[in-house]
């Protein structure tokens, strides 16, 4: 097993360290090293980090820092490492800051130009990706928005993006939103992620347009990878003279969203090619 030497001593500063997302055999040895190592752990749920902890022997005290508490903490935190300590921030799961707690502090890290280093690991959405097959440019969404009219507001503006699609989202969920994802997504292909490196981990790979024949069980949060427009490449990326002018008749009388979804249909061109061509004559209005 490798072994730490001294020069692998630890600089004061804040460690934004990745722990596994599932199976604890992905922890890394330095993220083993700099936690044992750390004057004080920021945890997102100490029951949840006190399991990973207790299986690999780290002893270091914890302090809870979750989304209802961590302004509270910034000034004790600040404090500590401005006396040149070592603290270690962690989520629940994967990579710390990422859709979790712990942006506040690295800007207040920033600001009183504290060190920040950052311990890679696991991450569910780089994970995902790289078993989708997909391109593997992509557009990370985080958890979707709680209510319908923002997932509405947030697919309307990445829907052209020629690009991967990541979010995280509940079992329950996904299905109350499945007309949305059909809506602006029925062309690609979809791959749902369930329990990534669990004993029950399940992958489900299909089109989006069969997404209300898919079942899948209700149990745990999923990461879903939506695949970039196959179809884009095969569309024209240009617009004629003749449909520019209907496009500016149809914008005294419809949505610019019903307008690229006609426009592109009925003459085979590119979603995002309308789409901005709509935006800069609507502005020019």
């Amino acid at each position: 097993m490798y072994k730490f030497e001294l020069n692998d001593n630890l600089k004061p500063g804040l460690y934004c360290v990745s722990t596994p997302i599932g199976n604890l055999g992905d922890i890394t040895l330095r993220a083993i090293y700099i936690l044992n190592n750390s004057d004080l752990i920021l945890s997102e749920d100490t029951r949840v980090s006190s399991k990973l902890l207790s299986r690999f022997n780290i002893n270091t005290k914890l302090l809870s820092n979750h989304k209802f508490n961590e302004k509270q903490n910034i000034k004790y935190v600040l404090n500590l490492l401005k006396e040149n300590k070592i603290i270690s921030i962690i989520s629940d799961a994967g990579t710390p800051t990422i859709s979790d707690p712990g942006g506040i502090l690295i800007n207040e890290c920033i600001k009183n130009k504290i060190n920040i280093f950052p311990v890679p690991g696991s991450s569910a959405a780089t994970a995902a990706v790289s078993i989708s097959g997909f391109s593997n440019e992509f557009f990370f969404c985080g958890f979707l928005p709680e209510k319908k009219s923002q997932v509405d507001q947030l697919f309307q503006k990445i829907f052209n993006l020629n690009c991967s699609i990541v979010f995280f989202i509940s079992t329950k969920k996904i299905k109350k939103i499945t007309a949305q994802i059909q809506k602006y997504f029925n062309d690609r292909d979809i791959l749902i992620t369930r329990e990534m490196t669990k004993l029950h981990e399940e992958y489900i790979r299909d089109k989006v347009k069969n997404l209300n024949n898919i079942n899948i069980l209700e149990k745990g949060e999923i990461t879903v990878v939506i695949s970039e427009n196959l179809n884009l490449q095969n569309k024209l990326q240009v617009i004629e003279e003749s449909v520019k002018k209907k496009i500016v008749k149809l914008l005294k009388k419809m949505s610019i969203k019903d307008i690229t979804s006609k426009i592109s249909k009925e003459n085979n061109i590119s979603k995002k090619i309308v789409y901005d061509y709509c935006l800069k004559k609507k502005n020019e209005i």
